[in-house]
């Protein structure tokens, strides 16, 4: 098929573009537009001047650096939709938060509909055996970032929490939460599987189970309160019903907050810059459980994760922004020069 000659705008812009050491091509320009990541034709000139917005070509210089052949830019796309921060972008975010956070269910050959509700006998015993579907073929991870690190950059702080968060154990449960919710996972069975892979000071779990005792004595279940109280169905609800600007927010502090996260590993991993990150609680809370988001279909399943906290973790929000000055304050500061080579890269 014949493809539509190239526009002048499309001209002056791909124009614009290689002056930054780029490519880009009208094709390229078209393909974008249709995602959204880049705005209509008519958006890219200044009415006063008709010249070419300087925002539209820094946008589309970095997706022309982004961009590989045959290969998408996975959530990094998310984040143009955050920044433009519209109705219309709100829903594209929406629609790929809740395509992904189905997506344990897809690759098990399970849809949401399947999930039955109700607390009968019939409907527990049903949402266990779709939990065991999710966790067929699945991948035991025997060292997380903190051992990948270490073997990287040599002595490191223990783990304060867990000695690994994707422990088999823990993951046994989580695929019960994901189907099922808080109600299907009795307290002990949570409290037994967290000491079974426990790093920190015993009497911090000992705080935390007391709380719950506590709670449950004056008819609070803090457990209703968990981003997962009620599995999947309720993380997509959230997406469903979370305001867009909000929405929007979250998203863009999460990606923002991953990027500086992975370029301070790729390019700054020496031991006083993660002794640094370490120290703080966000990487427990976040890093290692999360934080880490390559452009791949597990890092937007990160970067889902990251945005349900955003949304429902009470003073999370807070916390990220908080470290993201931290990370900022570290690329700020010049490397050392007996750092060692960057994480991933050889000497």
């Amino acid at each position: 098929m014949t493809r539509t000659p190239p526009t002048a705008a499309e001209l002056a812009l791909a124009a614009e573009v290689s002056r930054c050491g780029l490519t880009v091509t009208p094709h390229q320009l078209e393909r974008w537009r249709a995602k959204r990541w880049l705005a209509p034709a008519d958006q890219w000139t200044d009415p006063a001047t008709s010249a070419l917005r300087p925002d539209i070509v820094y946008r589309a210089a970095w997706l022309a650096a982004l961009s590989r052949p045959g290969s998408g830019i996975s959530w990094i796309g998310w984040t143009f939709w955050a920044i433009d921060d519209t109705e219309q972008s709100a829903a594209l975010l929406r629609q790929a938060l809740i395509r992904t956070i189905q997506l344990p269910l897809r690759q098990a050959g399970i849809t949401l509909a399947q999930i039955p509700q109700g607390d009968s006998d019939t409907a527990f015993e049903a949402r266990q055996d779709l939990a065991e579907l999710l966790l067929q073929g699945r991948r035991a991870i025997r060292r997380d970032l903190d051992g990948l690190l270490r073997d990287h950059a040599g002595t490191l702080p223990e783990p304060r929490t867990l000695s690994n968060p994707f422990d088999a154990t823990l993951i046994r449960i989580g695929a019960r939460l994901l189907t099922g919710g808080m109600a299907d996972v009795s307290p002990e069975e949570l409290t037994d599987a967290w000491r079974s892979v426990w790093t920190g000071p015993p009497e911090q779990l000992d705080r935390i189970t007391a709380a719950h005792l506590a709670a449950d004595e004056t008819g609070t279940d803090l457990r209703a309160i968990s981003p997962l109280a009620h599995g999947l169905p309720g993380l997509a609800r959230v997406f469903e019903q979370a305001d867009a600007r909000l929405l929007c927010d979250a998203v863009r502090a999460c990606t923002k907050a991953s990027s500086t996260l992975m370029k301070l590993l790729l390019e700054r991993a020496d031991v006083e810059t993660l002794a640094v990150l370490m120290s703080d609680v966000m990487w427990d809370q976040w890093v290692r459980a999360g934080g880490v988001a390559p452009a791949s279909r597990l890092g937007e399943a990160a970067i889902t994760l990251s945005t349900v906290q955003y949304l429902l973790v009470p003073g999370w929000s807070e916390d990220l922004h908080r470290y993201q000055d931290r990370m900022d304050r570290l690329l700020a500061v010049p490397a050392p020069t007996d750092s060692g080579p960057p994480l991933g890269r050889t000497p």
